[in-house]
This record gives C-alpha cells, structure tokens and sequence, in this order.
C-alpha cells in the first residue's frame, strides 16, 4: 500500500485538522471572540489527538477487520493516547494555572516592593501553557468525531 492510498493515514490528519478547525468556532460561540491560535493550539474541544486515534483504528478496522493484530494495537494505542489527555496532561495544565497564578503574585509583589518600572507584562514574564490536557467530554467528542469523520469519508473513498 503507498503512502497516498494509506486510508487510515488519510482519514487520521483529516480528523487532526478538522477538530483543530472546529475549535475556532465552538470557541467563537462560547465567547463572542475569533481566536485563530486555536489551530495550532493544544486542549480544547474536541480533542485532536482523541480524533486522530479513533480515526486511525476506526480506519484500520473498516480495511483489515476487527480480529485484525493491528487492530489491536491501535486500539492499545488509542486508550493509552485518550487517557493521557484526561489525566497526565489535564493536571500538569491545572499545575501550570497555579504556577501562572503564583508568577502573578510574586511579580504584583515585586512592583510594590521595588517599584518595578512599568513595562508590558508580556516583556516581565512567559506564562506557562495551562490548556495542556483535556475534559472528559473534549475527549469523548473528539474520539465520536474521529469516528464518524472516519466512516463518512471510508463511505466517500468507496464510491
């Protein structure tokens, strides 16, 4: 099988970039604001990396089977990735919340106490990235997206 005929290659970057896409919007309708970082951007809903692993075993599944030892193996994988995102890196991003809230706090400090000549924030510090990880349900939506992206597009490649 070449790369370009790689259906689950396929169908995985297509639910990567479309749930990147669909965060703009969702974001759009939550807070009246266009953020196009959001593309590019880590956490969110849906989860990418939870569309990218369903897509891909949903993917291997429709070509080799559901008794399929890769199969198995990207289901593995799909887990591993899924719950990651729900904890290791959902906490790592409410530590780094925290750590930004301390950095608030010395630097407020650090004015008062010396009177810090005023520059823009951004010049005193670099925030940590707090939206690491994700929500349960950003990972649900983003593993059901993977999936049905996977089955629309696996029915369009066989038309």
């Amino acid at each position: 099988m070449s790369m370009f005929s790689n259906f689950p290659l396929w169908a995985a970057l297509a639910s990567i970039f479309f749930a990147q896409f669909i965060k703009v919007p969702i974001q759009f309708f939550a807070t009246r604001k266009i953020d196009w970082s959001l593309l590019t951007s880590t956490g969110g809903m849906p989860s990418s990396h939870s569309a990218a692993v369903t897509a891909v075993t949903t993917g291997i599944a429709l070509q080799e089977g559901l008794d399929s030892s890769i199969f198995a193996v990207s289901t593995v994988f799909a887990i591993i990735v899924m719950f990651d995102a729900t904890g290791v890196r959902r906490h790592a991003g409410e530590q780094a919340t925290v750590l930004n809230k301390l950095v608030d706090d010395f630097n407020y400090f650090l004015e008062e106490a010396k009177m810090w000549p005023k520059k823009p924030e951004q010049e005193k510090r670099k925030e940590l990235k707090e939206l690491l990880g994700h929500q349960p349900i950003e990972v649900f939506f983003g593993g059901l997206q993977g999936i049905l992206l996977t089955l629309l597009l696996h029915y369009l490649y066989m038309l």
